[in-house]
């Protein structure tokens, strides 16, 4: 049998789900099609516990001290949502978060020498800090002042500063601040996770910090979400978007072949049946030899039956670990949520430290991270390449996701979608673009959706 489709779209990654999602809604006939028995793909929560120790090849079952294998829902890449994220404003605008609870990840916290400091990003925070000196905790109040009043068309909130020719370095330098307080602010708040921020035009940077400062504003503890039951609710919250208008899906199906003509995509063989398109999106995995890798990343997941050191016992907490406190070249990160977000058993919690590989010994690199979580009651290890496509698709009409990153966050993904969604459609990616038909949003609107998605645990995180 032979069916048409506009768009063909392989692997129920989030970025493909995403995708398939938002050209469904523009009237385009996509087929989704999935050889795993499960969406996800890379980004998928793995459920129960017991298939996460046969999925990483562990000799002994699970113990029995850590509760119902069905309590469990273990991200395999864990990422956090910064509340006035551009992730969180796409689910907004889409309608997805209909589908999806969040709750507010507990603490946002730095590694210095040795040791976990809450992040200072409030006026209160900073004159508690002990990560800034006397004179320093009025000066870095300054500086937040300024970041939150910026504007980049408005020469009146400059203050003297040349946006275009003033670096990252040349800000702090601009407030009387020194590089410790501009390696916790540019690596824990602003989430860049190298030094080559620091010699860049300061825009970026002041954008990644106000971000921070204003998803902080909204929800006090922390200015991250997640989803409750892990991060496989997102790719079929977007997959039920892409149903409803029209997009059709097939999971636990292997695909033959890719079919060619004259250089282009036309194309797909699925178990006998051939689908014809003008486009196909897909993840490394369905074209390997249409991708170039570009650097390791290593996750290394630890089940553990205690909050973290120096946290305030939080039942879900960031850390970052800034490159130069471990003599790198990039951060490493720390994301841990508990049984409060439906991922794990009563008094469980999992951990997960990633980065990106800089020696021939991965696990030497994130030791240091290893001995915050101690004791450690299972980890697994996993490392994966970080791959890109090796051409643009212009030609072939193929388009291929980059591989997730170290990053803790959603912002890379969301620059690979929208640059995913100009190659194919040759127009840029706005909001207004993503909307749903019965949806119309302003800024008012989304905080209201926002209060009623979040499932808080003290009234103190109210907006």
């Amino acid at each position: 049998t032979m069916q048409e489709y506009d768009i063909i779209v392989l692997g129920t990654g989030l970025k493909e789900c995403i995708l398939s999602s938002i050209l469904s809604m523009h009237g385009k006939r996509v087929l989704h099609i999935d050889k795993n028995p499960y969406f996800g793909g890379e980004i998928a929560s793995i459920t129960p516990l017991e298939q996460l120790y046969k999925r990483f090849k562990c000799p002994n079952p699970p113990s029995p001290s850590m509760g119902r294998g069905k309590d469990w829902n273990v991200d395999l890449i864990p990422k956090f949502f910064l509340v006035n994220g551009p992730m969180i404003q796409l689910l907004v605008h889409t309608d997805v978060m209909r589908y999806l609870d969040f709750k507010v990840i507990e603490g946002s916290y730095v590694y210095r020498a040795g040791r976990v400091h809450t992040v200072p990003a409030t006026e209160e925070d900073a004159l508690h800090s002990d990560l800034l000196g006397m004179f320093d905790k009025r000066r870095f109040r300054k500086l937040l002042h300024f970041i939150l009043n910026f504007e980049v068309g408005d020469h009146r909130t400059h203050q003297d500063i040349n946006p275009k020719e003033t670096t990252t370095r040349d800000l702090f330098k601009h407030f009387d601040l020194g590089p410790e307080v501009m390696e916790f602010a540019v690596h824990a708040m602003a989430l860049q996770h190298s030094e080559d921020s620091l010699d860049q035009p300061c825009t970026e940077s002041i954008k990644r910090i106000r971000v921070y400062l204003e998803s902080m504003a909204r929800v006090k503890s922390s200015p991250y979400l997640y989803p409750v039951n892990g991060l496989g609710e997102l790719p079929q919250g977007f997959a039920r978007l892409s149903a409803e208008h029209g997009g059709t899906y097939m999971v636990n199906r292997l695909v033959d072949e890719i079919v060619i003509e004259d250089g282009k995509v036309a194309g797909v063989k699925s178990q006998g049946d051939l689908f014809r398109c003008q486009q196909l999106i897909c993840g490394a995995s369905y074209v390997p030899h249409s991708v170039k890798r570009v650097g390791r990343v290593i996750r290394v997941i630890c089940i553990l039956n205690h909050p973290i050191k120096h946290t305030q016992e939080a039942s879900s907490c960031h850390i970052i670990i800034p490159q130069a406190q471990l003599h790198r070249k990039s951060d490493v990160s720390i994301s841990m949520v508990s049984c409060t977000h439906n991922v794990a058993s009563e008094g469980m919690y999992i951990a997960t430290v990633i980065t990106t590989i800089e020696t021939s010994n991965p696990e030497r690199e994130v030791q240091p991270a290893l001995e915050l979580l101690q004791p450690i009651l299972q980890k697994f290890v996993s490392i994966k390449n970080l791959v890109v496509p090796s051409e643009d698709g212009a030609k072939s009409q193929i388009f291929v996701t980059r591989s997730y990153d170290a990053t803790t966050d959603f912002e890379t993904e969301f620059e690979d979608i929208k640059d995913m969604y100009h190659r194919i459609t040759g127009t840029e990616f706005c909001f207004a673009e993503a909307r749903r038909e019965t949806v119309f949003f302003d800024t008012a609107d989304m905080c209201q959706v926002l209060r009623s998605v979040i499932c808080n645990t003290a009234d103190k995180y109210r907006f």
